[in-house]
């Protein structure tokens, strides 16, 4: 009797190859933007309000890109 395996994943595949790119390049865009809006609010705090949420203004890209990672 002859057995046939249909269930191969997608992501072995090379149009799962193509889509994993596509899907990356999408993550790494979003990602992109939400440190964007991140950066933009905090530079639009004033000084004390920064420190009152415990940043200084050196500290704005770090929080940016850390929190989108």
């Amino acid at each position: 009797m002859a057995a046939i395996d249909t269930s191969r994943p997608v992501a072995g595949s090379t149009a799962g190859r193509i889509f994993s790119v596509f899907f990356n390049i999408a993550d790494t865009f979003s990602a992109w933007k939400d440190a964007r809006a991140t950066r933009n609010a905090l530079s639009k705090l004033t000084t004390r309000e920064l420190d009152d949420i415990g940043l200084c203004t050196s500290d704005i890209e770090a929080v940016a890109t850390r929190s989108h990672r």
